[in-house]
């Protein structure tokens, strides 16, 4: 549902972007950042196990390391397509979750109810995590999905605009980094770009690149949109 804004409100939008792209940059390496990293995982790796459904297959369990990673187990019968589109779907399904996050964020007059979606989901996740019997995850996933869940219950519009925003703006630029530097300053590392490469017979620094320049028009032309039907 479109926001119905005045002139100054949606300056104030952009400006809301600004400050908080600004204050991500900041304090990236800290610990305000870290669980929305966390989070950017668990949208990585359900974005695998989602694509794994959609050909046919099943998730088995889903882990989250301390060390902002994590991996999806799945079972599918295999074949160059699902390989290869569950290979991709990691990193640019992340990508695609944070974009909509944004845009709702800035579009919808109803954020606290993405934030509830957000918790739902994320509460349903923590079954797969639990799955891999690995604490830290499940911990992780559950805390976050009860902190949507009494968001949603208890705190206002403001704080859902800025939130919801706030995690569209880290999903989007860690997905950047991360990229970067998982596949492009690194390789040869079992990355979802070394299988994706072995698959078509290409360099894994090549799909880097490819999913780098995705990456950065996707948040470009979401910056651009959000901006452009800010100035009414």
């Amino acid at each position: 549902m479109q926001k119905h804004l005045k002139l100054s409100d949606a300056k104030l939008q952009v400006v809301h972007l600004a400050i908080l792209i600004t204050v991500t940059m900041l304090f990236w390496n800290t610990i305000f950042v870290y669980p929305i990293k966390l989070f950017v995982v668990m949208l990585h790796e359900m974005s695998h196990g989602l694509m794994a459904v959609a050909f046919g297959g099943e998730i088995i369990e889903i882990q989250i390391d301390r060390r902002i990673g994590g991996y999806c187990k799945y079972a599918i019968q295999p074949s160059f397509w699902s390989s290869f589109m569950i290979g991709s779907a990691g990193y640019l399904g992340s990508l695609f979750w944070g974009s909509l996050i944004l845009v709702l964020a800035v579009k919808s007059t109803r954020d606290k109810y993405i934030t509830l979606v957000i918790g739902l989901v994320l509460l349903v996740l923590s079954y797969f995590v639990f799955q891999s019997g690995e604490l830290f995850g499940l911990l992780m996933t559950l805390g976050l999905s009860v902190f949507m869940l009494i968001s949603f219950k208890f705190f206002g519009i403001i704080f859902h605009d800025l939130w919801l925003k706030f995690i569209g703006i880290v999903t989007c630029l860690y997905v950047v980094i991360d990229i970067k530097g998982d596949l492009i300053d690194r390789n040869d590392i079992g990355s979802d770009a070394d299988a994706i490469a072995e698959l078509i017979g290409v360099s894994s620094i090549s799909i880097g690149v490819v999913w780098m320049l995705i990456a950065l028009l996707v948040l470009f032309f979401v910056l651009r949109y959000i901006y452009k039907n800010q100035q009414l």
